[in-house]
């Protein structure tokens, strides 16, 4: 028996290539199933996200006007008003129209905005000054963040 090592000849010097190869390509199909199951759980948890933004923007609520002008009415052009002197029966004669007796939702928002439907319980002039107001909505107002959520679908 021969204790000495063989000589190292052209087959053995491509083992180690193969072998580090081999270890290469294990690594990187490893690393591309952990990427692939990230990206699958990141999916998972991102759509119901996106689901529950969608359900959150058809039920926030838009008030007209907003509480700091509980009491007042909104004109033809969207502006909140003192009641006129023939108080709701003004509206029968273009005066300012009454707040209306529930806050609307985004979803009556966007419907009315979008594909003209009327917001509920609103006359054709009511709901044209209505929408006015909510459009004139700015940063800090009652309804503002709905409205934007409302023109900025995330579906």
């Amino acid at each position: 028996m021969d204790d000495t090592p063989s000589k190292p000849g052209p087959a053995s010097d491509s083992a180690p290539e193969a072998q580090a190869d081999a270890t290469a390509s294990s690594v990187t199909s490893r690393r591309m199933l952990m990427l692939g199951a990230v990206g699958a759980s990141t999916v998972i948890a991102v759509r119901p996200a996106l689901a529950q933004t969608t359900a959150s923007v058809l039920n926030c609520q838009i008030p007209v006007p907003g509480p700091g002008d509980a009491g007042k009415y909104i004109d033809r052009n969207g502006n909140v008003v003192n009641p006129g002197p023939l108080g709701p029966l003004g509206a029968l004669f273009g005066g300012p129209y009454p707040p209306p007796s529930r806050p609307f939702t985004g979803e009556e928002v966007r419907n009315a905005l979008y594909k003209g439907m009327s917001l509920p319980g609103t006359t054709y002039y009511s709901n044209d000054a209505y929408l006015k107001y909510i459009r004139k909505l700015s940063g800090g107002q009652s309804g503002y963040t709905c409205f934007l959520s409302v023109q900025n679908p995330r579906t």
